[in-house]
């Protein structure tokens, strides 16, 4: 069914037992450890049941809710100039990077998605163009296939294909001013139906278990503070059957390509923010957590531990992105 846009905040979830203080909660340790001793560490974490209070904020560490805050803050300060601080921290290939991803997730019509951490709106609208794409080709097949047709019973055709087939994106962000941005962006470009804005935090999501076909986060998940608490909250609302996709920056295992990468983003990249954005730190922090998120195998290893199934990932651009796939089975 398609959806009027719009913005909504919830806040309770009705029937649905929310457990989270029973939960464990892990914190990516301070100190620079190998892969598996880091992913052993995490996983003894988690199961001793012990509730750590800090977490990394870049290479900082703080209390959790200081780290909430902070990211918070982050992202309010840059939401007016994030989409074209994009565009000039990767050149534009950013852009690639998420049209990957929509490959990967093949839209149909009918598909319900949850956009998470998705503020300004670009893997949705991507998901609801390709939707119509789609019935373009319909609408133009069932043409063809009138040959002896008036031409006003072809145009017909076309008007009366229903916009979205019933594909809905549900853009759900925790912070309004990220919203913000994206429903202005989603009224310029005219995306009026198949939309909804939510106001919600990927760690205990406003929705009910087994609401969504696909779960797609890009660039999110590592800004929130226990990331695999987002990982089970993914699980839970999503369908049987249905796939979380994740879009995050990643490893490169090219060591020369990766004194590069390194040299441009701890040198440029801040500077960009500064001279785009008029904000260092924020771009500063950007850097940082991508360097303090689990490489490949070890997101990987968080995704199967939260439940995923058929747990895959395909590196982009060397590595320095990676598109992660797995299935609620």
């Amino acid at each position: 069914m398609a959806a009027s846009t719009a913005c909504f905040t919830y806040r309770t979830v009705g029937v649905v037992p929310r457990l989270f203080a029973a939960r464990s909660r892990c914190q990516i340790p301070s100190v620079p450890l190998s892969g598996s001793s880091r992913t052993d560490l995490w996983r003894r974490n988690c199961s001793s049941g012990r509730e750590d209070r800090t977490a990394h904020f870049g290479f900082e560490t703080v209390s959790e809710e200081e780290k909430a805050k902070k990211v918070y803050r982050v992202f309010e300060n840059v939401a007016q100039r994030y989409d074209v601080m994009n565009d000039a921290m990767s050149l534009g290939v950013h852009r690639l990077w998420k049209d990957s991803l929509l490959r990967v997730m093949n839209p149909a019509p009918g598909m319900q998605l949850l956009d998470t951490a998705g503020g300004t709106g670009d893997i949705s609208f991507r998901f609801l163009e390709f939707v119509r794409w789609q019935e373009a080709g319909r609408a133009r097949r069932a043409a063809r296939s009138l040959q002896t047709v008036s031409w006003q019973q072809i145009a017909d055709v076309y008007r009366s294909r229903p916009t979205g087939d019933g594909a809905r994106a549900v853009v759900c962000d925790i912070n309004k001013e990220m919203l913000k941005v994206g429903k202005q962006r989603a009224d310029d470009l005219g995306y009026h139906t198949g939309l909804s804005w939510v106001v919600g935090d990927a760690e205990e999501l406003p929705f009910e278990d087994d609401s969504f076909d696909v779960y797609s986060i890009a660039f999110g998940i590592r800004n929130v503070t226990h990331i695999e608490q987002a990982l089970q909250e993914a699980h839970r609302v999503l369908k049987p059957g249905g796939r979380f996709l994740c879009l995050e920056f990643s490893r490169i295992s090219n060591p020369i390509l990766s004194r590069l990468y390194d040299a441009y983003s701890f040198q440029l990249i801040p500077v960009l923010g500064e001279v785009i954005a008029g904000d260092w730190k924020s771009y500063q922090y950007l850097v940082e957590s991508i360097r303090r998120f689990p490489d490949q195998e070890e997101f990987k290893a968080l995704i199967e531990d939260a439940g995923f199934y058929k747990v895959q990932f395909q590196n982009l651009t060397a590595g320095v992105v990676a598109i992660h796939s797995g299935f609620k089975l």
